[in-house]
């Protein structure tokens, strides 16, 4: 075999990385698996790996290099047919010879590993696209799922709706926000994240969702709860009152004498159900609770009338 360093292309003073950056290009050139029935590229494939096999190897290339060893691998002075090697070290051996066992660098004299260099990291990227003989295909890898933290609106969770995010690659994405959604719900956009790798599937988007409060709605599985504050002319006399809902608002009827801490009932105003078919999901109701509450400042007016109201009722009979 020719010097090693010129079948490899690189001067003697090449650093590992040099001389293996050097066998990966010629290798991935000139292997057996991309010429089918060449036997010229079989035989240069056999030099380049014939030439790794020394200088790949840490000790070798230190022993080639003081002239311990010829080009070969072998001890200077060493007679392959005395010792019964004789013909292709690749292949069988001639006349009945045994074949020199021939380890590419991974496994030097007595099977020891050479150090700082481990054949199958540069075997794994050399065969593994290439299939074929003793070639060893890469596994398809799923890309990346991202995992997105996102806050909406109260009325947007409860409504539904969509919303664009940007992924962590920069790419924006809609998303549906289905009605009805919860607090700390997770969304997952299949496919929508980092691509896979050699043929592998990409991965998801799993979006987090955070729902803000809202001023006055409390939520209570499908159904709202909310304080509706009323004069005293109205808790006493009764009459139509507004309701903001979810979807405008609504007039609710008060009764006379409605007392604070009453909840009146807004059928289908709470949380909207989900499904338009016979098996759908109802809507929410909304539970109204009255809080009787008096002016900010003071009334002149009210204070006389109460002063000279003189009805006498106990309203803590309940807590005796």
């Amino acid at each position: 075999m020719a010097d090693p360093y010129k079948i490899l292309g690189v001067p003697k003073t090449a650093s590992e990385a040099d001389i293996k950056k050097a066998f990966r290009t010629l290798a991935k050139t000139h292997h057996p698996d991309k010429h089918a029935n060449d036997p010229k590229a079989q035989k240069k494939f056999q030099e380049i790996s014939g030439a790794y096999d020394i200088l790949g190897d840490k000790d070798k290339r230190l022993k080639f290099d003081r002239g311990e060893i010829d080009d070969n691998g072998n001890p200077r002075g060493f007679d392959p047919g005395a010792h019964g090697f004789q013909g292709n070290p690749f292949g069988g051996g001639a006349g009945g010879g045994n074949a020199r066992e021939f380890h590419f660098g991974f496994g030097g004299q007595g099977g020891e590993q050479a150090q700082g260099f481990r054949a199958e990291d540069i075997f794994a990227d050399l065969l593994g696209g290439l299939g074929g003989r003793g070639g060893r295909r890469a596994q398809p890898r799923k890309g990346e799922s991202y995992e997105i933290a996102v806050t909406i609106g109260f009325d947007e969770a409860a409504r539904g709706g969509t919303r664009r995010i940007m992924l962590p690659e920069g790419r924006d994405v809609d998303v549906r926000i289905p009605v009805g959604t919860k607090e700390g719900q997770q969304i997952r956009l299949k496919g929508q994240g980092g691509q896979g790798a050699s043929g592998g599937p990409p991965g998801d988007v799993i979006l987090t969702v955070s729902v803000a409060p809202h001023p006055f709605y409390v939520r209570d599985g499908d159904n709202l709860r909310m304080d509706l504050p009323i004069t005293l002319q109205e808790a006493v006399t009764g009459g139509k009152v507004p309701v903001p809902t979810l979807t405008g608002t609504v007039e609710l009827t008060l009764p006379p004498n409605s007392n604070s801490g009453s909840v009146l009932r807004l059928k289908g105003k709470g949380i909207p159900g989900r499904g338009s078919n016979s098996g759908g999901e109802q809507a929410g109701d909304l539970y109204v609770k009255l809080v009787v509450t008096l002016p900010d400042k003071g009334d002149e007016a009210l204070k006389d009338f109460v002063a000279k109201w003189d009805k006498k009722y106990d309203p803590r009979a309940k807590l005796k």
